[in-house]
C-alpha cells in the first residue's frame, strides 16, 4: 500500500506552526514504563514528541515514512532520526520500553503496525497514542473555526480524519488499557499565527491546491471580527484524547 503523505510539502511551517504538548503528558506515559532505556516515536513528524521523550528515556528512536518531515526535525543526542514506515522496522525484538505516536496512528495499516508494536515492545512495555480535537479559543472563534473545519475545507479532509472526530475511540487497540488522567496543548497565539496554524491543516492544504484559493480568504473577515485586534493574543487549548496500553498486565 502507498503511504499517504499528506504533510511533507508544507513541513517547514508543520514544524513552526504545530503546537507542542505538554510536559505534563510524558511525566506521565513515562512513569507507566517499567524502564527508560528507549522510547519509539513512531510518525514523528518533525519530533515533537521526540524531543519530549529524550527527557525521560536514554535513547529514542524517531521513524517517519515522510523524508521532508524527517529533514526538518529537530536534532538532539539522544535521539535517532530514521525515515521508515510505521509497519514495519529494523528496530530489535522486545527492544522497546514504551512506542509512542502523536496525531498520526490514524493513517498507519494498523494490524501491521500493531504486530510490529508487539514484535519490538518488552514484556512489560507500554504504547500510547493520542490525538487531538479542534481548538478551544472563545464561543464567537470556535464557531468560525467550526464552520471553517465543516464546510469550508470539510469536503478535502482525508476519509481517516473521521477517526479524530471519534475522538480515537473508533479505532482498534487491542492492548490491556490504562486509564488516563486528561491533558490539554495550551498555547498562546496573535490572529496572524493562528491562522498560520489553520493553514498546515492538509485539508487547507488540498483546497488551496485544487481551487487555487487560499481558504482563509473566505471565512477572514468572520475570524478577524470573532478575535477582536490581530495582535491581541488568546489562550488557545485543544483537548488531547490518549489511549494507553500494554501488551499484557
Amino acid at each position: 500500500m502507498k503511504f499517504q503523505d499528506h504533510f511533507s510539502h508544507h513541513a517547514d511551517d508543520y514544524a513552526r506552526y504545530r503546537p507542542n504538548y505538554p510536559a505534563a503528558l510524558f511525566e506521565f506515559l513515562a512513569q507507566t514504563a517499567a524502564q527508560h532505556e528507549m522510547a519509539w516515536d513512531c510518525g514523528t513528524g518533525n519530533g515533537q514528541a521526540a524531543l519530549a521523550l529524550a527527557a525521560h528515556f536514554d535513547r529514542v528512536i524517531a521513524t517517519d515514512a515522510s523524508a521532508q518531515q524527517i529533514r526538518n526535525a529537530t536534532a538532539h543526542e539522544k535521539i535517532d532520526y530514521l525515515v521508515t514506515p510505521a509497519e514495519q522496522t529494523d528496530l530489535a525484538s522486545r527492544s522497546v520500553d514504551l512506542i509512542t505516536v502523536a496525531q498520526a496512528l490514524h493513517w498507519f495499516r494498523l494490524e501491521a503496525f500493531y504486530q510490529e508494536a508487539r514484535r519490538v515492545l518488552k514484556p512489560a512495555g507500554a504504547i500510547a497514542a493520542w490525538c487531538y480535537g479542534l481548538s478551544r479559543i472563545n464561543p464567537e472563534v470556535d464557531k468560525v473555526v467550526q464552520h471553517y473545519y465543516a464546510n469550508i475545507v470539510g469536503p478535502y479532509w482525508p476519509s481517516e480524519r473521521h477517526y479524530i472526530d471519534e475522538k480515537y475511540q473508533s479505532l482498534p487497540f487491542p492492548f490491556a488499557e490504562i486509564p488516563t488522567p486528561e491533558f490539554y496543548i495550551k498555547i498562546e497565539w496573535d490572529l496572524n499565527e493562528f491562522i498560520s496554524y489553520l493553514l498546515t491543516w492538509s485539508a487547507s492544504q488540498r483546497f488551496e491546491q485544487k481551487n487555487q484559493q487560499n481558504p482563509i480568504h473566505i471565512v477572514h473577515r468572520l475570524l478577524a471580527k470573532a478575535w477582536g485586534p490581530e495582535q491581541e493574543r488568546r489562550v488557545i487549548r485543544w483537548p488531547i484524547y490518549l489511549r494507553l496500553g500494554k501488551v499484557s498486565i
